[in-house]
């Protein structure tokens, strides 16, 4: 049969899962997305990935500030869904649209619940140093990403991994699993939900700033994982007599010393000692800069060892 579906997301995640639908031939009736935001040096309103994709595509786009109105529920009511995928749309959907699709609404979640439930599952599951992390599709209900799990896969966490980097590789599964799910809803198969288990539930919070100090009393491989982990934002962060210097690349060295020392400075890196080793520090930004391997960002930023950061 053919779905009538609507999507509802805004970033670049889920602008991956909107194409795969397309290309697979999928009848999207509808895209909501968040209202455009002031973006770039002009501050220039902006559409979201999600509109753009659904603008070129000529699928109608919805901009509600909010879907808790009855204006905005009745706008929803309209379309006649038959389901509704929803990927990082930013809005909470009230008990009264989830129920409007025949079939619910399917979310794409970057984690593999009920562990990381939440807004930062990638930057979360990097920082905890996680061996592997997924997606899920869930069947939406009321609670924070509780619903049944109709589908999941798994990703390893490489050592090197970014939160941009495992961004774009979970993007890419995601779009993959809600295809072959939505396959099967057409061809009239029942999903079937696997209830999430009570044991192992942690919550990815949102990222705060105060997030990107590294505390150098901590041990080098758990700072290496927060680099990671704030990468692409809100970037890591340090001082040197009192000058921010944000960190975006940096391998553990198993060295020791007072922690925030210095230790060495050279176009491999600036290795700094940490609560337990030390950190090479290789890419690194001055404020108003741009992000530069260690021995060009010394060239103008000298560290000398014996240098303090903090």
């Amino acid at each position: 049969m053919t779905l009538r579906i609507g999507f509802a997301g805004t970033p670049a995640f889920a602008q991956q899962a909107l194409q795969a639908m397309l290309d697979a031939g999928f009848n999207v009736v509808v895209a909501l997305t968040q209202p455009d935001r002031p973006s770039g040096r002009g501050m220039q309103l902006t559409p979201s990935p999600v509109k753009q994709l659904a603008v070129s595509r000529g699928i109608p786009v919805e901009q509600p500030q909010s879907l808790r109105n009855n204006e905005a529920q009745a706008l929803v009511r309209s379309y006649d869904l038959d389901v509704l995928v929803v990927v990082a749309y930013g809005l909470i959907l009230p008990q009264a649209v989830l129920d409007m699709p025949r079939y619910g609404c399917l979310n794409i979640h970057a984690s593999l619940l009920p562990r990381w439930r939440g807004a930062a599952p990638i930057h979360r599951a990097i920082e905890a140093g996680d061996a592997e992390t997924g997606v899920c599709i869930m069947e939406m209900d009321a609670g924070l990403d509780t619903g049944g799990v109709v589908d999941a896969a798994c990703l390893t966490i490489e050592p090197t991994d970014t939160t941009a980097l495992l961004h774009d590789r979970l993007a890419a599964l995601g779009a993959a699993r809600i295809v072959v799910v939505l396959k099967k809803l057409a061809a009239g198969e029942t999903l079937t939900a696997q209830a999430q288990p009570e044991a192992g539930v942690t919550y990815a919070h949102k990222l705060d700033k105060q997030e990107s100090l590294l505390n150098l009393q901590a041990t080098a491989r758990e700072l290496d994982r927060k680099i990671r982990a704030y990468n692409p934002f809100p970037g890591a962060l340090l001082h040197a007599a009192g000058q921010p210097i944000k960190i975006w690349g940096a391998s553990v060295v198993e060295v020791s010393g007072p922690p925030g020392t210095v230790l060495a400075a050279d176009a491999s890196g600036v290795v700094v000692a940490c609560g337990e080793h030390a950190l090479r520090l290789e890419v690194l930004q001055a404020p108003g800069g741009k992000r530069l391997p260690a021995g060009d960002f010394l060239r103008g930023h000298p560290l000398p060892v014996g240098t303090i950061l903090t």
